[in-house]
């Protein structure tokens, strides 16, 4: 078994081994794989934190041993805070990353990945925080575009926003929402659920396509064509611009 380690801001991660292929998730910078399959241009990866897999170009990340792999996946690795920054390393070089990026090995604003180390000064995420901080951590994407796909305030879809959110707050979500959806403990009524719990929706063949976090007094917040608040009701998402219910609610689960 190989393992790698992104190094780069954001990278697409692929359905297929083809630039042409669908985005079907983003690997963040410092998130760390298994390869499962490299090729000479591609490899398919499988993500730690959430296992998901799919191809990333060779020429986007960087192989690690299988003993860094597992002194990654032992720590507890800080999470940058900062809506977008910057890291140094020791020659002065920039790389941009963005909120969601993982700092390994983070201690007094400096980590490492393998002989490389690097300075950061922005804010930090390394410990569980309270549900109610929940809401606090989703206003930071407010606005941000939809991407299918995506996992950053430049473009996000609407369970890799539940996932960041929960991800920032130290617990952990699965990737896709029909996934999110296996988690946690289903309530029977909106009037059941607190802040922070997540509301899931199907489409007309009863497949679970979208997800979006609780807030109070019946609004959510969600991922569609921007993240956004709109309306929760027992029929689903009714959207306070076209009003006309945009999502039919399927099931609300506690996580935490």
């Amino acid at each position: 078994m190989r393992y790698g380690i992104c190094n780069l801001s954001i990278v697409p991660l692929r359905l297929e081994a083809s630039e042409s292929s669908e985005m079907v998730s983003q690997v963040l910078f410092g998130e760390h794989f298994k390869i499962l399959d490299h090729r000479k241009k591609w490899s398919k990866i499988r993500l730690y934190f959430d296992g998901y897999e799919g191809f990333i170009n060779n020429k986007q990340y960087l192989e690690i041993t299988e003993e860094n792999y597992n002194e990654l996946s032992r720590s507890n690795n800080a999470i940058a805070g900062e809506l977008i920054d910057f890291i140094t390393d020791k020659n002065g070089s920039l790389t941009t990353i963005p909120l969601g990026a993982t700092l390994p090995l983070y201690k007094d604003a400096h980590f490492q990945i393998k002989n490389t180390t690097y300075q950061y000064e922005g804010s930090v995420y390394n410990q569980k925080l309270e549900k109610e901080e929940l809401l606090k951590t989703a206003f930071l994407y407010m606005n941000t575009p939809c991407l299918w796909g995506g996992k950053t305030p430049f473009g996000i879809d609407c369970s890799g926003f539940t996932q960041m959110v929960y991800k920032l707050c130290g617990h952990q979500l699965l990737r896709d929402a029909k996934q999110q959806a296996t988690q946690g403990e289903v309530l029977s009524f909106i009037e059941e659920s607190e802040p922070g719990d997540l509301a899931f929706f199907d489409d007309h063949e009863g497949i679970i396509t979208h997800a979006g976090i609780i807030m109070k007094d019946n609004y959510i917040i969600h991922a569609h064509g921007k993240v956004r608040i709109d309306r929760l009701d027992h029929s689903g998402i009714y959207n306070i611009d076209t009003k006309r219910h945009t999502h039919k609610l399927r099931v609300i689960k506690k996580i935490i």
